[in-house]
C-alpha cells in the first residue's frame, strides 16, 4: 500500500496584514491620545521676537502666571489647579535638588501685573533655580522683518 502524499509547497511570503492592522490600532491611539497629553493654563502670552530655546530632554519646570495673578506649576500634582507661593516654592525646590540642571521657565499673562511676574521669579530663585527664562509667542512674521 502505497500512498502517494500531495507535497504542499512551502510559502516564502510573509503575511503583512496583520502587522498593519496593529500598526493602524496603534496609530489611532496615538491620534487620539496626542491632544490629550498637551496640558496648560490658558495664558495669552506676551509676543517677542526672541530665538527659540533648543529643546532638551529633560521636561523643564515651567511656572504659569495666569491674568488673575494665580500660580500654576507643571510638575507635582494637578498641572491645572492654582497654588499658593509656599507650595510652589516646595514643589519647585523638590524638582530642582532631584535635578538641578533643569530648565526654569516662567509662563506669564502679557496682562499680569509686572510685580507678580517678579514675584514668582523670586519664589524660583529661592528655591534654587540658577537661571529663568521666559515663554513668549513669536512675533508675526511682518514685523519680524520690521515692515
Amino acid at each position: 500500500m502505497a500512498q502517494t502524499s500531495r507535497g504542499r509547497r512551502l510559502m516564502g511570503e510573509i503575511n503583512v496584514v496583520p502587522y498593519i492592522d496593529v500598526m493602524l490600532v496603534l496609530l489611532i491611539i496615538f491620534m487620539i491620545t496626542a491632544p490629550l497629553l498637551t496640558q496648560g493654563v490658558k495664558v495669552d502670552l506676551p509676543k517677542a521676537g526672541a530665538e527659540p530655546l533648543e529643546a532638551q530632554r529633560l521636561q523643564p519646570l515651567v511656572l504659569s502666571v495666569d491674568r488673575e495673578g494665580r500660580l500654576y506649576l507643571n510638575i507635582g500634582g494637578d498641572p491645572q489647579a492654582a497654588l499658593d507661593e509656599d507650595t510652589v516654592a516646595a514643589r519647585a525646590t523638590a524638582a530642582l535638588r532631584r535635578n538641578p540642571d533643569v530648565q526654569v521657565l516662567v509662563k506669564a499673562d502679557s496682562a499680569v501685573a509686572y510685580g507678580r511676574v517678579v514675584q514668582a521669579m523670586v519664589i524660583l530663585q529661592r528655591a534654587g533655580a540658577r537661571k529663568v527664562g521666559f515663554i513668549t509667542e513669536p512675533l508675526p512674521e511682518r514685523a519680524r522683518r520690521g515692515s
